[in-house]
């Protein structure tokens, strides 16, 4: 095989040259061996080609020795070897990756791109890959009653060189993904804690490329293993786990229609691999307990700094993390600095404190980056299948008083002059650890308070009974979530959560990214059968001055940020008369009325819930006899322009207008129902039929009759499809409009009767020249 190698490669031919030669032979080395692995026949290994071949062609092809190298590594791996020369050759080929991964990991992207990585790729193609996967698993394949051990050197040393050539070399991840024993062999790793960053990290890398989710099950005593991590173990590992119980994003717009995924629905009847992994990690003794113990111990409460020290010191020759431990290190040589300076005339006593200490910064951002991972994991388990079950546990073990006392100190701290940032970003971007944790803070917030009577405990004892004083004022029942909150469990502290995220969401910058989750995070805590207590707490608190201050005053632009506070402003003030009264004061002038109006028209399908909320209350007043109420109906320039049968025609015929079954998504299928909603408000006063016939009247004056009434009658049929089946909640329906998922149902038959003679009937008011109600819409 080596002497048809070697002839195949041919030597340097009359008058050719010798280093043109050397060259085409080296290629035609390197072609063979790729043939050979792509297709199995022929050279798969650089161990079947001679030394004296490879030794000739080394340096015209400058392959730097790594597949002479790798041949003696082959020699020195043999099945009763016992590893003693692995690790030195391996020591040899380290610098060789390390130096092109590190230059993978601070070259901007597009650099890293276009270049290549000759000594990775060298590496991998004279099988070097798969060598040491395979003596990594060695001992696993052995029989002998006497297994072999692998020093934790030597593994630390494949770990490293594996993780370099995933990053450097194209397909090479991907391959080891492939490989299911391996994948679940890595985990075995873990056990050990000299290996267990290298193996993490590694293993973080595959599963990210991995085509099909592992399933957490399949790893070898996980329960076992999952307990004897320690804390900062356990916070690297929830890395591992993001992976593994959150859903395969497809990436692709259309597949997130409701039509794609009814049909995904229909295909896979049981749970996904995601909702498995999930239930099987509640299943693991202790587990919620110690995330929420993660997820709320101080800083002070760390470990000590040798251990810490140490894991830098692993961390800092593992170059995914360089440019992170590169600024970790820059802050502690600035506090360094900054305290030898202050304490001059000790300078012998700060210095040695300064080698023996770990800066106060660099412990902040340490437990800030574990948080992260913690948090996450918390929030998808909050809003995966078993979410009853994952509240209950996280209110036992105090998870919302705990965030509370770190609001100030650590997830919503001031940023020193030093803060923490990765190379190429400032401490405002979006990828700085402060502010992703913020964000991921406030999603579990929102997670947490969402339709769940839980909520009360981002309040303390004074702001619950506060509430009770509200409804007693109202002379209404108590909200029987709020009597029945257990008062261990509240907030403690002078300002519970909430009013916390308030304080902090009135002061945000206008170009903050923070105002949408912030908004997001306070509606979930209103969502839900709307509570007159709730929103009083809120509105005296100044917020909806505050949200009206950034639609009108400050103009916000972001569709984003302005849908989150129209659905925020929507949930404070619906059936509130005494919102629509501030409402009112504080849009003052028919200038500023406009400028709202034109912030609600520029996109309906960002403020339909508000149009949606408006419409409701106004039809609820209406039917008051309260003089109270009867004031602010008379002055109230939102009612007044609600109460107009031409604005509430315009906003049915538009929003009927700008959705299409094929392009409804979980983002704007609300539109749908606020039109449904304003429909069956005129059915209860008997207006249906005119509502019909108007919207045929706009069609012809469109020019184009039958195409809002054809679209609707498809839109009803798609929504029978998906709220009438068995899985569906209908109860968020129910909450947001205090009218009976019966009565919604109703609705849509009538309108749906194929009777032409039904004057409550959509077909009745299509002309059967433009019918084009049969159109099949579903997706296979």
């Amino acid at each position: 095989m080596a002497a048809a190698a070697a002839a195949a490669a041919g030597g340097p031919g009359p008058g050719g040259g010798g280093r043109r030669g050397a060259r085409a032979a080296a290629t035609n080395i390197l072609a063979q061996l790729r043939h050979g692995q792509l297709s199995g026949r022929g050279l798969t290994r650089g161990a079947q080609i001679t030394e004296a071949l490879l030794k000739e062609r080394d340096k015209q092809a400058k392959w730097n020795g790594i597949p002479l190298l790798l041949q003696k590594l082959y020699e020195h791996s043999h099945p009763n070897s016992d590893f003693s020369q692995c690790q030195s050759i391996l020591k040899e080929i380290s610098p060789l990756l390390s130096m092109e991964a590190m230059a993978f990991v601070t070259e901007d992207r597009k650099a890293a791109q276009e270049s290549t990585f000759p000594n990775t790729y060298t590496f991998d193609l004279f099988g070097g890959v798969d060598l040491l996967v395979e003596i990594l698993m060695r001992p696993t394949l052995i029989t002998q009653k006497k297994k072999q051990k692998i020093s934790d050197d030597l593994i630390k040393d494949c770990l490293s060189i594996l993780y370099n050539t995933c990053i450097c070399t194209e397909g090479v991840t991907r391959r080891l993904a492939e490989r299911n024993d391996f994948v679940l062999f890595l985990f075995t790793l873990m056990t050990n804690k000299k290996t267990f960053l290298q193996t993490a990290t590694l293993i973080e890398d595959i599963l990210g490329v991995k085509k099909e989710m592992i399933q957490l099950d399949d790893i070898p005593n996980l329960a076992s293993l999952v307990s004897s991590f320690d804390q900062q173990q356990l916070a690297n590992f929830c890395r591992i786990l993001a992976v593994t119980i959150s859903e395969l994003d497809t990436g692709s717009d259309d597949k997130h229609t409701l039509l794609a995924k009814n049909a995904q629905q229909k295909k896979n009847l049981g749970p996904s691999r995601a909702e498995i992994n999930q239930a099987t990690l509640l299943n693991i003794p202790g587990f919620i307990e110690r995330l929420c113990k993660l997820a709320t111990r101080k800083v002070s409460e760390t470990t000590g700094t040798s251990s810490f020290l140490q894991e830098l010191e692993e961390w800092y020759t593992w170059l995914d993390n360089a440019l992170v431990l590169d600024a970790l290190m820059r802050v502690a040589n600035e506090e360094a600095e900054q305290s030898s300076t202050e304490s001059s005339d000790e300078s012998g006593l700060a210095n040695t404190s300064t080698r023996t200490q770990l800066p106060q910064s660099m412990k902040i951002m340490h437990e800030i980056m574990y948080k992260l991972e913690v948090l996450y994991v918390l929030c998808v388990l909050l809003m995966g299948r078993q979410r009853n079950q994952v509240h209950k546990m996280i209110a036992e073990f105090k998870l919302i008083p705990g965030l509370n006392n770190l609001f100030d100190k650590l997830i919503w701290r001031k940023h020193s002059a030093s803060a923490l940032v990765l190379h190429g970003h400032n401490q405002n971007c979006d990828c700085s650890p402060d502010i992703t944790l913020k964000i991921q803070f406030l999603r579990l917030l929102q997670s947490f308070s969402d339709h769940h009577e839980n909520k009360y405990l981002l309040l303390n004892s004074q702001e619950l009974n506060e509430l009770s004083a509200i409804s007693h004022k109202a002379n209404i029942p108590e909200v029987d979530a709020v009597v029945n909150t257990d008062r261990s469990l509240v907030c403690d502290g002078k300002r519970g959560l909430l009013t916390r995220l308030l304080q902090v969401m009135k002061k945000e910058p206008a170009e903050s990214s923070f105002r949408f989750w912030q908004a997001r995070a306070v509606e979930s805590f209103l969502r839900g059968t709307t509570s007159y207590a709730d929103q009083m707490f809120l509105l005296k608190r100044g917020l909806l001055e505050h949200i009206l201050y950034c639609i009108v005053d400050s103009e916000c632009k972001s569709r984003d940020v302005l849908q989150s506070y129209f659905d925020l402003l929507g949930e404070l003030m619906k059936f509130n008369i005494d919102a629509f009264k501030r409402f009112n004061k504080y849009i003052n002038t028919d200038e500023k009325f406009q400028v709202f109006l034109n912030q609600i028209n520029s996109s309906l399908v960002d403020s339909n819930m508000l149009v949606r909320c408006i419409t409701l209350s106004l039809d609820r007043f209406e039917n008051q006899s309260d003089a109270k109420v009867a004031e602010v109906l008379s002055e109230c320039r939102l009612l007044s322009y609600m109460s107009q049968m031409s604005m509430r025609m315009s906003f049915l015929f538009r929003l009927i207008n700008i959705i299409h079954v094929q392009t409804l998504t979980q983002e704007n299928v609300s539109c749908l129902n606020t039109s449904l909603v304003i429909l069956m408000l005129a059915r209860r006063k008997e207006k249906l039929p005119f509502y019909l016939r108007t919207l045929q009247q706009m069609e012809y004056t469109e020019k184009y009759p039958g195409f809002i009434l054809n679209n609707f009658h498809s839109l009803l049929r798609f929504w029978q499809q998906h709220y009438l089946n068995k899985d569906k909640d209908s109860t968020c329906l129910e909450n947001s409009s205090c009218i009976s998922f019966t009565y919604w149902k109703e609705t849509v038959s009538i309108l749906l009767s194929p009777d032409r003679t039904s004057p409550c009937a959509i077909v009745s008011y299509i002309d059967e020249a433009y019918m084009d109600i049969d159109r099949d819409f579903s997706e296979e």
